[in-house]
């Protein structure tokens, strides 16, 4: 709900692992609110969410530790440099991460030479990067990531396809929400098409190499 207002209804899938299940539909269909309740940030007006069987509100923690949602907003602070962003938010995942490995991140999403720059010295893209550095220090299961390509240029859009692809590859279950085209391997896919205060429904459910 938002407000009033029902932003969908009637959601319901299960995700084995190795799967990537792509979220789309209009702005304000409830695509970020959706990924909100996967990860714990909101509780949902009927149903629940569960995790190997159980509830996630039962398992509280022991679910928050197996899960990395990073928003459409990029979640860092402006007056701290990338590297210290990194670290911080890792720790705060409970991933400890020292210098040289946040470094060796940073260097990987291409911000190398700017790791020491307070975020308000960044491009928006660069800021993303930055935020998305985040998939190279967590060790969780799940991925919940909304618009994760938006401010990217091509050459950072296919590193974190392949970053995503990687993830699948291990095992791993990927929950991304974007208007955009991903190019991203799997073993199993699915799409989940929101309509506002409408009966959701998958579109697609596939194996693809």
């Amino acid at each position: 709900m938002r407000g009033n207002r029902r932003l969908f209804r009637d959601v319901s899938f299960a995700l084995p692992r190795g799967t990537l299940l792509q979220l789309s539909g209009a702005n304000g269909s409830g695509k970020t609110s959706l990924l909100r309740i996967l990860c714990g940030l909101l509780s949902p007006a009927s149903g629940e969410v569960r995790w190997q069987g159980t509830a996630i509100r039962e398992l509280a923690e022991d679910y928050a530790r197996n899960v990395t949602y990073i928003g459409h907003r990029h979640g860092i602070k402006e007056e701290l440099t990338s590297l210290e962003n990194l670290q911080i938010s890792s720790a705060m995942a409970g991933f400890k991460v020292d210098r040289e490995e946040a470094r060796t991140a940073l260097e990987r999403l291409g911000l190398s030479g700017r790791e020491n720059l307070p975020a308000r010295f960044l491009s928006e893209g660069q800021r993303r990067r930055s935020a998305l550095a985040r998939l190279l220090t967590c060790d969780t299961d799940v991925w919940l990531l909304d618009e994760v390509l938006a401010s990217l240029d091509r050459a950072a859009s296919v590193l974190i396809e392949s970053l995503v692809g990687e993830h699948l590859d291990k095992g791993g279950i990927a929950i991304v929400a974007t208007h955009q085209e991903l190019h991203i391997s799997a073993n199993a896919f699915q799409r989940l098409e929101l309509e506002s205060g409408a009966t959701s429904r998958v579109l697609s459910s596939a194996s693809t190499t």
